[in-house]
């Protein structure tokens, strides 16, 4: 059925990329939340995706790839309002209740100790690029795979890249503990 929505879109059919933007929308409004961690750039970001993916969807050369490629328009959105803030970091306020905590058989630290707020703080302390898999991966549940896809990166370097996020986020909390 997806399939059909995308070939019909990428014909110019726009109640079926309206039905495409319906089903998608909660999902790439979460990761450009979590990645540029305040509503007003998620939601500029979000615009952003769909206007890009609507004006790319004609080059789009694989219509079973449509949600990685559509990842990978709204982490380069997420990128573009970075470099629009000109490097202002700020503090997420997000709802951490939805996310899932990382993994603790890979990880050091006790999840269920850590408050929101000081998550929040630390998880603003990262990169963009740990933050992006971090979501991609705990929050979205994608498979290694899948998130290689997204970012046009080989397997191995998102294991490489998240086994790095998680340590940095480890640190991050660990420095929110300390007075």
């Amino acid at each position: 059925m997806e399939r059909q929505l995308v070939e019909r879109a990428r014909r110019g059919d726009r109640e079926a990329y309206e039905t495409l933007v319906r089903r998608k929308v909660d999902a790439v409004l979460r990761t450009a939340l979590a990645v540029l961690g305040n509503e007003a750039d998620a939601d500029d970001a979000v615009q952003e995706t769909f206007l890009a993916a609507w004006r790319r969807l004609p080059t789009l050369r694989d219509v079973d790839r449509f949600d990685a490629w559509l990842g990978r328009i709204t982490l380069n959105a997420c990128l573009m309002a970075l470099r629009r803030r000109r490097g202002v970091r700020e503090i997420p306020v997000t709802d951490t209740t939805s996310a899932e905590p990382i993994d603790r058989a890979a990880s050091d630290f006790d999840a269920a100790a850590v408050s929101a707020d000081a998550f929040d703080r630390a998880f603003g302390r990262l990169s963009v690029d740990q933050r992006a898999i971090l979501v991609l991966h705990h929050l979205d549940a994608l498979p290694i795979t899948e998130i290689a896809a997204r970012l046009g990166i080989p397997g191995g370097t998102v294991k490489s890249r998240l086994h790095a996020a998680r340590r940095a986020l480890e640190r991050a909390l660990a420095a929110e503990d300390r007075p």
